[in-house]
């Protein structure tokens, strides 16, 4: 779908930049730590693996080599466990904040994330669905994922049906129904973990609603590295529309823009990485939120600067607050939307109270 403008370069000049620190120190800054945290990450866990062994394991599995037999079982914790594990920690920790970043500027709501629409709250349906009485059971490992996905396309679907109207899709139309919708999802959700078959099948319900990546596997990756990457690409492209959108909709409008065409086009890309987000890592909250301001207060409100920083710093920040979920109960492990909000809560209120900064602006 091709979205009018008259010229995104012309409409990013126009956004003023409280803050213009040079943007290649923080992008090198991050992808550095980005991929050291990847591999220290790798090691820590129940069973500890030190980091030059974990180097040599991850280098055999990508370029071949001889691992010795006392070696298998840390090798096979290293590759088929904690690698796909850290990489979809990668993937979710991107795909959130860069759908933050979208909503926020699509709804013009300074508390506006992922879940926002609703669709995490339909995708819910599906996942407990599928825990909890065995729904799509023949496609083994997948189910989970395919139930997640199908509930959230539905949930897309319904939003936008009720959203719409013929001036299009308006922010406020948006915010409400996504909202009241999340709350029926939220109750058909509460009615099937009240008629679980058993507690441990409730009880892992209730775990996967909260955020976890312990469903981890190479099988899960391709689909959800494709799809949040292509968006995140899409949305960097888009960032200058971004910027007038964000001034509202008259002053998009007078800038070129087809904002009726936009934000249509924005809900259904941040509708579908919503949905694959939520598949593979359940209803991980804060991340959405509190990243995009975070981003902002350090590069200034210019989306073609904030989309180029939001995915490094989500990924980096998810990794480690997977890290402290599986060690800090060890050998338990905590929902990782319980360790976001506890550290998204007091970032957003020091946040509030923060005289020089305005939440989704400069």
């Amino acid at each position: 779908m091709s979205v009018s403008s008259a010229s995104p370069r012309g409409l990013g000049q126009r956004v003023a930049v409280q803050r213009r620190r040079p943007l290649a120190p923080i992008l090198i800054g991050l992808v550095v730590a980005l991929l050291g945290s990847v591999v220290v990450a790798i090691g820590i866990g129940t069973v500890a693996v030190p980091i030059t062994q974990t180097w040599a394991f991850l280098r055999a599995g990508l370029f071949g080599g001889t691992i010795g037999a006392e070696d298998a079982g840390h090798y096979r914790i290293i590759w088929d466990i904690r690698l796909p594990r850290v990489l979809l920690a990668v993937i979710v920790g991107a795909g959130l904040a860069t759908v933050g970043v979208a909503v926020q500027a699509m709804v013009r709501n300074a508390l506006a994330e992922p879940f926002v629409l609703g669709i995490s709250s339909g995708a819910s349906v599906g996942a407990t669905a599928v825990t909890l009485f065995g729904i799509f059971a023949s496609l083994g490992i997948y189910a989970l994922s395919i139930g997640a996905f199908l509930a959230a396309l539905a949930a897309t679907t319904i939003v936008y049906l009720v959203a719409r109207t013929r001036q299009g899709l308006t922010p406020l139309r948006l915010v409400l129904t996504g909202t009241a919708l999340s709350q029926g999802f939220f109750a058909i959700t509460t009615v099937l973990v009240f008629q679980a078959p058993n507690g441990e099948a409730a009880r892992a319900a209730l775990f996967w609603l909260l955020g976890s990546l312990a469903g981890a596997n190479w099988g899960a990756l391709p689909v959800a590295a494709i799809v949040i990457v292509a968006g995140v690409f899409l949305l960097v492209a888009l960032a200058g529309r971004l910027n007038a959108l964000a001034m509202g909709d008259e002053a998009a409008t007078t800038l070129g823009v087809d904002v009726t065409r936009l934000r249509v086009f924005l809900f259904v890309a941040c509708s579908a990485m919503t949905g694959v987000l939520v598949a593979v890592s359940g209803a991980i909250g804060f991340v959405g939120l509190i990243l995009p301001h975070l981003v902002r207060l350090v590069v200034g409100a210019d989306h073609r600067r904030v989309l180029l920083v939001a995915p490094l710093a989500g990924a980096v920040f998810l990794v480690w607050v997977d890290v402290a979920a599986r060690v800090l109960a060890a050998p338990e492990e905590l929902p990782i939307g319980v360790l976001t909000a506890a550290v998204g809560v007091p970032a957003f209120l020091i946040l509030m109270r923060r005289r020089a900064y305005v939440f989704g602006g400069a």
